[in-house]
């Protein structure tokens, strides 16, 4: 579908979503990575699979629990050098196996070829290649091959923890700026050497406190002063495309809270540390930040719908692909895992017509569902493959429209 025809499309069905969103929409062009094969060996249920993808709509059918989320986890993988949905590597291996690999071949915007290689055996370190050189420090992979995950799991972006949503700003900052992952790895050790001194049952001298905590301080501020532009900059996107699903139906708000605000960090961590030490770990700091999720100037968590919920999220994922792609001017690979159950037909046709225009890249669809998104996908007669998952055995399926 060309450009013109998603913004005609657009215009017509779209008539809430006001002009400056539909100018971000459909004049914003960017170049895009796109992995064109992918080599799968013993990754969670998937023994063996070796698969070339289409350039624009990649499409995985099968029943629940067959495998189609493992392999969209295994192209997350070779974006952030780790599992979407389980931190510990070990554990990602099929049971029977003593290793597994995963192995990706790009195309970047340039025309280049771009090898991503990843393979760990059982009780050993694993190793993340690109074009069969190791990296010395996986941190330095991330953002090279931007990457959006729209699953079921982002439920508990409202319903979990304050964990759940640092993670989020911590997936999209990192991508875009490298000297905000640093300050968080620098963050997240001096904390670790810190709880340590605080379990300690020893007298702990002072200047060793103030070692860490002074680490803490200083990267701790380049985070919080990072996410809290970030999200000046976010929200306004965000807002649009609530407002663009919603028709304007309802007023929603995200804010950024945060220890560093109104206090100077260092201080903060000195403070507390008599308080930190009886408990035997930070109390404070940028570590227990969050996101503060309303609809209507009320708790989303506690007023929102099932149908409200669903449509925040949608809006914060969408919102995420179009800052990440902006902030890079590299449209990032976007993962759509399941999230068109319980959806009419009309408004998963609605979804695939606007992802499958040309200011999206390449796109990653797991369905239940078939029949229906056969026809769709054939109406739109954008350039697409299917594939059908069974018990872990990948297969390419042909159009029976």
């Amino acid at each position: 579908m060309m450009i013109h025809e998603i913004s005609n499309y657009l215009f017509s069905t779209l008539e809430a979503l006001n002009s400056e969103f539909l100018l971000i929409l459909h004049t914003n062009l960017y170049a895009f990575m796109k992995l064109k094969q992918i080599s799968v060996l013993n990754y969670k249920n998937i023994e063996q699979a070796d698969l070339s993808f289409s350039a624009k709509l990649n499409c995985f059918f099968g029943k629940n629990g067959m495998g189609k989320t493992n392999l969209l986890d295994a192209v997350y993988f070779l974006s952030f050098c780790k599992s979407s949905l389980n931190p510990i590597d070990s554990q990602n291996m099929m049971h029977t196996q003593d290793f597994f690999m995963i192995q990706g071949l790009y195309e970047a915007p340039d025309g280049a070829s771009e090898e991503i290689y990843c393979g760990m055996k059982r009780r050993c370190k694993k190793q993340f290649k690109r074009n069969k050189k190791e990296y010395s420090r996986l941190s330095d992979h991330i953002g090279f091959i931007p990457l959006v995950l729209v699953s079921p799991s982002d439920s508990d972006l409202i319903a979990g923890g304050s964990e759940e949503r640092r993670k989020f700003m911590d997936v999209v900052i990192s991508q875009y700026d490298k000297e905000y992952l640093d300050a968080l790895i620098k963050y997240n050790k001096a904390m670790a050497q810190r709880n340590t001194l605080l379990k300690s049952d020893a007298p702990v001298d002072e200047e060793l406190f103030l070692i860490w905590e002074e680490m803490m301080a200083q990267s701790g501020e380049v985070i919080h002063q990072k996410r809290a532009k970030f999200i000046e900059e976010f929200v306004p996107i965000f807002q649009s495309f609530y407002s663009f699903i919603s028709q304007d139906k309802e007023q929603v708000e995200l804010s950024y809270e945060s220890h560093a605000k109104d206090a100077v960090l260092l201080e903060v961590l000195k403070q507390n540390r008599q308080k930190d030490q009886i408990m035997g770990y930070s109390l404070k700091g940028i570590h227990k930040d969050d996101l503060s999720m309303q609809l209507g100037g009320f708790p989303i968590k506690r007023e929102g719908s099932q149908g409200q919920n669903k449509t925040f999220l949608i809006a914060l994922k969408l919102a995420q692909f179009d800052f990440l792609k902006r902030a890079g001017n590299k449209s990032p690979l976007l993962l759509l895992d399941d999230i068109f159950d319980k959806l009419d037909a009309s408004r998963v046709e609605q979804i695939v017509k606007l992802v499958s225009g040309d200011s999206f890249g390449q796109i990653f669809i797991t369905d239940t569902n078939r029949e229906h998104l056969d026809q769709i996908l054939y109406n739109i007669g954008s350039d697409y493959k299917m594939f059908e998952v069974m018990n872990g055995v990948i297969s390419q399926m042909t159009s029976e429209v």
